[in-house]
């Protein structure tokens, strides 16, 4: 199985959260685990309101945040109820300082998400498309394959790939570009999640302001030229000056202890 890490998948727009694949705004690195929870023996019917689990990780993996999707009738397509979902989630996480590292995941066997639900799609009326569509990009920013694919793995191979709408596997997907890792799948079912987790427990001691600003200059440097980029790294980096967790980070290097950062 497959678990995504920067760039590859997509991510989510929020708050302060860190996210491993690529975000835009401050949510910060988003784990996307590339296989399912193992079964539980489900129905075909799954009440709308457990289409999306949010899952609040204690212990060692205090600040990490597991949402799971539940729609095994529906293959994980997005719906317009699991969409306002993710909406619903990411506002609360948002503006929820704790929450340091967001894992999307399946709760459905062999199945992570097919994409937009087409037969829901097909009885939209042609004026809902158009906004259904902006409300995903809204969500998770990083769909549109003709512009961000191209950007990934460049132009010539991105034509071949959308023209034949090609399905590729994880090692093809690998050797692309279009994940960071692929592993060979567990007795629980759940190695990539497993992958995921341990990625995201690497992300929980850096500094919040530190991983959001270099999130930014990751992200929009991407879309510019080398200088200009350069001059939005510095701009990000100024705004680390005076903070909290700056200073902490010094102290602690010079009493050689691990820095206590506060996002502040």
């Amino acid at each position: 199985m497959a678990a995504a890490a920067p760039g590859a998948l997509g991510a989510l727009r929020a708050g302060r959260v860190r996210l491993v694949a690529a975000c835009c705004a401050r949510l910060g690195p988003v784990a996307w685990a590339g296989d399912p929870a193992p079964r539980r023996g489900y129905s075909s019917e799954v009440k709308t309101e457990d289409e999306l689990r949010v899952r609040h990780l204690e212990e060692e993996n205090r600040g990490i945040v597991v949402l799971g999707i539940n729609r095994p009738y529906g293959k994980n397509s997005l719906s317009k109820n699991l969409l306002k979902m993710f909406s619903k989630a990411v506002d609360a996480l948002k503006s929820d300082k704790k929450v340091r590292t967001i894992i999307i995941r399946s709760e459905v066997p062999g199945i992570f998400c097919a994409g937009a639900d087409l037969k829901e799609r097909a009885k939209m009326h042609s004026s809902e498309v158009g906004p259904f569509v902006s409300k995903i990009r809204a969500v998770i920013n990083d769909i549109g394959g003709t512009q961000r694919l191209p950007r990934a793995i460049g132009m010539s191979l991105a034509k071949e790939l959308i023209f034949s709408a090609r399905v590729l596997d994880g090692q093809e997907a690998k050797a692309v570009g279009l994940i960071s890792h692929v592993l060979e799948q567990n007795q629980e079912g759940d190695a990539a999640y497993r992958k995921a987790l341990d990625l995201a427990r690497e992300f929980l001691p850096q500094g919040p302001v530190a991983m959001r600003v270099a999130k930014l200059a990751i992200n929009q440097g991407m879309e510019v030229d080398l200088v200009t980029g350069l001059a939005i790294e510095e701009a990000c980096y100024a705004q680390t000056i005076s903070t909290k967790d700056r200073l902490e980070g010094l102290l602690a290097f010079k009493e050689k202890r691990p820095p206590r950062y506060k996002g502040e």
